[in-house]
Order: structure tokens, then sequence, then C-alpha cells
């Protein structure tokens, strides 16, 4: 994730990258992707494209971008990117 956060330029920003790799916390969100698709995909158990906002420990909004044929979100992201994002949040 430092890698990420360090080719995105996030340092500095209120922006936090964070790795969740025994998916406690995907499990917590309840935001595992379970969708049948092709299992050489491997979506299973991974965790559903998401944006959250957290002040001070709160949630304040969730999006996640997913579709019933795209479970990952790739098709349309939008609702995770940060122009969409941005305007909830302000």
């Amino acid at each position: 994730m430092q890698a990420w956060g360090d080719d995105q330029g996030i340092a500095g920003s209120f922006i936090t990258f964070m790795g969740d790799p025994a998916r406690e916390l995907t499990s917590a969100l309840d935001m595992e992707m379970n969708h049948p698709g092709p299992p050489s995909v491997g979506i299973i158990n991974r965790c559903k494209r998401h944006a959250l906002h957290v002040v001070d420990g709160t949630v304040k909004a969730v999006r996640v971008s997913e579709g019933e044929d795209d479970p990952a979100g790739d098709s349309d992201p939008s609702a995770t990117l940060a122009d969409a994002f941005l305007k909830i949040v302000k």
C-alpha cells in the first residue's frame, strides 16, 4: 500500500490507503465478492470496489461500484472514483 500511495502522491493529503490481507475489515463491512463468475477471474472472497468516508472512526458515507454482471465494478467504477466521491463528502 505504501508503494501505491507513493506512486499516487497522497503524502500529506487526507487520503489513507489501507490493506486488508486477512480480509478482516472486508468481512466486517460485508464487502466480500461472492459472485459465481468464472473462477479464472479470481473474484471469490476478494474485496468489492468501494470507498468509505470515515471521520474520527465513524463511517459517514459508503459507495460501492458493482453490477449484476460486473461484481468487480470494472465496467462502471464511477461511484467510487474521486470526482463522484468528493461531491458527497463536502
